[in-house]
């Protein structure tokens, strides 16, 4: 008989899970009055969706999706001809449903995990439309450029680059490099953003957080400059320096994570003794905090074209000097050229070790100790310009905490290198 087919639970879960996600958006719909498709509705053509996902699949043709797409664009759309709203025109009510249609089909095609996960994405742009829109209108001339200018970065230059090693060392890879690039200037343009976006509106932390991200050397300076100039909020600077350089080191793991996964536990040996001296010192620094003025740092835009060659460039010759070093003096060259590149700039020398360690060219533990050292060098580095810049009364306050921190990156290296037997 025709209709004898054996029960399959696989399809009914499709079913069930097309629904689900329908009600999901639909249910967000529900919150706008002047919308022409609800829950109902949305839960209706998802279960559409997958339906014509199985009928194409039976009869191995893209007709029942194209013809089921057509059937609820102009549904939807007739809806609201009929029915017009002088404030709302509804285009995002059908984008919303069509992309509910589609997600239907999608999970009957065995994608339901991407598409539960897409149904959730797209609830949450419909429900933040008044906040996504404050964001928007909120940005300046320089904020969209630098939008462009990462746009650029990421999505024009980097998939032209050839995916193959020019050097003896087998190295550099210009795409690979250029992957670092948008790397960093990704979590830079994170930070720079929430500053430019929020400022000074959550206080201290808030600034330290972001202007770590941003650039944690920028705001050491500009608020070791405006300690000298008014000694007064020296608690409120030593909060916000201490803090941004924790979220370098915070950073650094992150970046680890990305580059190097199977570099991070280990690292985490070294980085998480420096987290707990450092949000002890953060307790004490936050109770002597009286002043809630706050100044924004000024940092400089980390997607320029000029910025991110001249990183690219800096992180492309310490990797090349790292791989040379390594062939000639072993891990010890490395160390050395940790604690001279570190003082001013901590990517370059991290992400160089993450990478000859992806590579097979570092070992696990040199490439860690070598993280550690150009962190601890960065931070002896940002603690001397705050205490020349900032003067006695920062650097007092200061030398505590950074020295704390400091101390702990250097116990978790003493850890790493006992436990991996290198000393």
């Amino acid at each position: 008989m025709p209709f004898a087919k054996p029960f399959d639970a696989a399809q009914i879960e499709a079913f069930l899970i097309a629904i689900g996600i329908g009600l999901l958006i639909g249910l967000e719909r529900e919150r706008v009055a002047s919308a022409r498709a609800g829950v109902r509705t949305f839960g209706l053509v998802a279960l559409l969706g997958a339906i014509a996902g199985m009928l194409g699949e039976h009869f191995a043709s893209v007709v029942p999706f194209a013809l089921g797409m057509a059937i609820v664009g102009a549904m939807i759309i007739a809806a609201y001809l009929r029915h017009p709203d002088p404030v709302d025109p509804g285009t995002t009510s059908v984008a919303a449903l069509l992309v509910c249609y589609c997600l239907g089909v999608a999970v009957w095609l065995g994608h339901a995990m991407i598409a539960v996960m897409l149904s959730v994405a797209t609830t949450i742009l419909l429900y933040f439309k008044t906040e996504l829109r404050g964001i928007a209108t909120r940005l300046e001339a320089k904020e969209w450029v630098s939008i462009f200018q990462f746009s650029i970065l990421s999505l024009v230059i980097l998939p032209i680059l050839p995916d193959e090693t020019f050097d003896p060392y087998d190295a550099l890879n210009p795409r690979q490099v250029w992957w670092m690039v948008v790397l960093i200037s990704g979590l830079s343009l994170t930070g720079y953003a929430t500053l430019r976006l929020v400022g000074t509106r959550y206080g201290a932390a808030f600034v330290g957080i972001a202007g770590g991200l941003a650039s944690s050397t920028a705001t050491t300076l500009i608020y070791a400059r405006s300690s000298r100039l008014n000694p007064h909020p020296a608690p409120m600077a030593a909060l916000v320096i201490v803090l941004a350089n924790l979220v370098m080191i915070v950073r650094v793991a992150v970046i680890a994570a990305v580059v190097a996964p199977g570099l991070l536990p280990d690292l985490l040996i070294v980085i998480v003794p420096a987290l707990l001296v450092g949000v002890a010192s953060l307790l004490w620094y936050w109770r002597a905090q009286t002043v809630s003025d706050t100044l924004l740092p000024e940092t400089r835009n980390p997607t320029e074209l000029r910025a991110a060659i001249g990183f690219g460039i800096a992180y492309a010759a310490v990797l090349f000097i790292s791989a040379w070093l390594s062939e000639i003096a072993g891990t010890q060259g490395i160390y050395v050229l940790a604690l001279v590149s570190g003082l001013t700039d901590v990517d370059a020398i991290a992400v160089s070790s993450m990478r000859l360690f992806s590579l097979g060219k570092l070992p696990l533990d040199g490439a860690v100790i070598a993280v550690g050292l150009a962190m601890i060098a960065n931070l002896a580095f940002k603690t001397s310009v705050a205490v020349v810049v900032g003067g006695r009364p920062l650097g007092v306050r200061i030398l505590g905490g950074m020295v704390a921190v400091a101390g702990g990156l250097a116990c978790g290296i003493g850890w790493h290198a006992l436990s991996a037997g290198s000393l």
